[in-house]
């Protein structure tokens, strides 16, 4: 009786020790999903095209800076402590408006104003970081127009009634006269960022923009008007020299 039941632990010692090194087998299977999703290898750098155009702005007469929108990120990790330099490029569209209207040799001014600032952060949240030099212009046009007429005076002359045989100008009769400027362009530009003493792991780097339209106007009409289209950004992992300063 005593052998059978010493054959019987020994016997459930080695299914107990089978059962653990197969549960530690599927643990290491590769098509373990939640494993593959949460780990982020590590990376000398990272990329991110597309066709963004999701920033449209339109203005009238006035001054607004919109606030801030999210419109490229990107991921890497660090193994250890490094520095990042990311480079970012960007379709930029601006659009702007002026008619100005002018009778009896008044003086009539309109002014449009439209802009497209970039800046980078790292690591969004109460820690985050913004890469320099910061803000940077990225695309930025004023265009002002002034006018002097006299007027259209089609139906506005009569023939004085002093005798004279002069003519007269109705002044409440005269339309103004009017000239209006409209320039579209959209050009490409890029501009290089750097962030110093990186700590290890995994980083968020998001491209972030906002549009600064300014307008002014008297008696005519004025717009802008500033857009996105497409864009990359691409982040590189590098080694600076110890200690040094990259910011002037």
């Amino acid at each position: 009786m005593n052998k059978y039941l010493i054959r019987l632990l020994i016997a459930s010692g080695f299914a107990a020790v089978i059962a653990i090194c197969i549960a530690i087998g599927f643990s290491y299977l590769p098509d373990n999903k939640t494993s593959a999703q949460t780990s982020l290898p590590a990376s000398k750098s990272a990329i991110q095209v597309g066709n963004i155009g999701v920033m449209s702005g339109k203005l009238g007469p006035g001054n607004t800076t919109s606030s801030w929108m999210d419109v490229m990120s990107t991921q890497m990790k660090t193994s250890s402590q490094k520095d990042l330099v990311m480079t970012v490029s960007m379709e930029v569209g601006l659009y702007t408006r002026t008619l100005v209207r002018s009778k009896l040799a008044t003086p009539d001014t309109s002014s449009a104003s439209a802009g497209v600032e970039m800046r980078v952060i790292v690591d969004p949240g109460p820690n985050q970081r913004i890469m320099e030099p910061g803000e940077v212009v990225f695309g930025r046009r004023t265009q002002e127009l002034t006018a002097t007429f006299q007027g259209i005076i089609d139906k506005c002359l009569t023939l004085s009634t002093t005798g004279s045989n002069s003519i007269v100008v109705d002044p409440t009769c005269v339309t103004p006269e009017e000239l209006q400027l409209v320039l579209d362009t959209m050009s490409a530009n890029a501009f290089v960022f750097a962030l110093d003493d990186m700590g290890s792991g995994v980083h968020t780097m998001k491209v972030q923009a906002r549009m600064k339209l300014n307008n002014t106007v008297q008696l005519g009409e004025v717009e802008a008007r500033a857009t996105i289209g497409k864009g990359s950004c691409s982040v590189e992992e590098v080694r600076l020299i110890k200690g040094a300063d990259i910011t002037l």
